[in-house]
C-alpha cells in the first residue's frame, strides 16, 4: 500500500538523510584517527651528542643536539639539551633538563657543587639526588650508552 507523498515527508526524509551524510563526514576521519597508526617513524632511538673524552671527569656539562621527535602524525625536528656528567671510570651518566618539582630548567652552581633549580631553591648533587627543596625524586636519566667513545643518548628515560 502506497501513501501519497506530501511535502511535509519529503522534507523529512530529506533532512534525515542530510544529517546522515554529515555525521558520516565527521565520523569517518574521527574512526581514521582512532584507528589507523600513523605512518612509519623511522627515527633511531639513540643519538650521538658528545666525545666522551671530551668531557670532564667529575665536572657536569651541558650538551646542546639536535633530535628528530615524532608525536602521532607531526614529526619535529628540535633542539634540546642535557646534563651529562662523566664518572673517573669513563661511565657517563645523562640527566633531563627538567627538575623533577615543576619542570623547570635548573643549572650547575660551582660555587655549591651542585645543580640548582632556581623555581623553588632545590638543590641535586652530582649523581641527581635531591639535597634539599621540594623536588619529590632525583633528577630523570636518559638512558644512555657509550660506543665508540661518543656517548649516545635515548629520548627514553630511565626506569627506576
Amino acid at each position: 500500500m502506497q501513501e501519497n507523498q506530501t511535502r511535509r515527508t519529503f522534507y523529512v526524509r530529506a533532512i534525515n538523510v542530510l544529517g546522515a551524510l554529515i555525521t558520516a563526514a565527521l565520523a569517518f576521519p574521527a574512526a581514521a584517527y582512532l584507528l589507523i597508526k600513523p605512518k612509519g617513524q623511522e627515527t633511531s632511538d639513540f643519538i650521538e651528542v658528545a666525545e666522551v673524552d671530551q668531557l670532564p671527569p667529575g665536572r657536569p656539562e651541558e650538551i646542546v643536539y639536535r633530535r628528530v621527535r615524532v608525536d602521532g602524525w607531526k614529526r619535529m625536528d628540535e633542539k634540546t639539551t642535557t646534563w651529562v656528567v662523566r664518572g673517573k671510570d669513563s661511565s657517563v651518566v645523562a640527566f633531563a633538563p627538567s627538575c623533577t618539582h615543576l619542570g623547570c630548567a635548573y643549572h650547575w652552581d660551582d660555587e655549591i657543587q651542585n645543580f640548582l633549580c632556581p623555581c623553588h631553591s632545590t638543590v641535586f648533587a652530582l649523581d641527581g639526588s635531591v639535597v634539599s627543596g621540594p623536588a619529590p625524586r632525583p633528577l630523570d636519566r636518559y638512558v644512555s650508552k657509550v660506543v665508540g667513545g661518543k656517548l649516545m643518548i635515548s629520548s627514553q628515560l630511565e626506569k627506576v
